[in-house]
């Protein structure tokens, strides 16, 4: 006959503990991943499915966390791996030809005189639903580095953990990214009636 006593350690039973830190460390972030995964997936019905996946994986990988790390970022880097394989059943990744920041011609950038014409020009529009529809046509994994860097006010060094690329590739991601926003915004601005926006400079090409 077998002692219950010895049968009992090799039962799974609950970790109070564990159960105690994650809800001490992961749930207090529970909007913040629910409005990250909201501006990568642009509905409510896919974030709550994001949130409710991150925080599943979460819970099962609780073991791994280090304590007195950032919980936050290390949730953020689970929801977007939650995401992206989402997406892998609705169409597949862009592979962008990415290179360094400072490879980018400077002939592409907006002056100074540029980019304050263009604030000036935005500012007296609503672009509330053109940014909707531009960010939700901005590709991966160009829309995760402008979500992270200019929505969630995350440092490049944070972006980069959370994306798991070197701070470079964060800058040159970003960059893209904040530049085909750019374009859709004063696309619609042009077509709100503003004939004269300021658009990118193409590139000179000499002969």
């Amino acid at each position: 006959m077998t002692d219950a006593s010895s049968t009992s350690t090799h039962q799974p039973h609950p970790a109070p503990a564990q159960d105690a830190d994650f809800e001490q460390e992961a749930l207090p972030w529970v909007d913040d991943v629910y409005r990250f995964a909201r501006s990568l997936t642009r509905n409510e019905p896919d974030a709550e499915d994001v949130v409710q996946d991150t925080y599943l994986r979460a819970y099962k990988s609780w073991h791994t966390f280090q304590p007195g790390s950032d919980a936050r970022r290390w949730l953020f880097a689970i929801a977007r791996n939650v995401f992206l394989r989402s997406r892998e059943r609705v169409r597949p990744e862009v592979d962008p030809n990415e290179g360094d920041i400072e490879k980018v011609d400077s002939s592409t950038r907006l002056s100074g005189a540029g980019r304050d014409t263009t604030e000036a020009l935005l500012s007296r529009i609503d672009l509330g639903p053109a940014l909707n529809e531009a960010m939700e046509q901005l590709a991966e994994p160009f829309r995760s580095a402008v979500v992270l860097v200019d929505i969630e006010d995350q440092s490049y060094d944070a972006a980069a953990q959370v994306l798991g690329v070197p701070v470079g590739t964060v800058r040159s991601r970003l960059f893209r990214g904040r530049r085909l926003l750019q374009e859709k915004l004063m696309d619609y601005a042009q077509d709100a009636g503003y004939k004269n926006a300021v658009r990118q400079p193409e590139p000179v090409h000499h002969d």
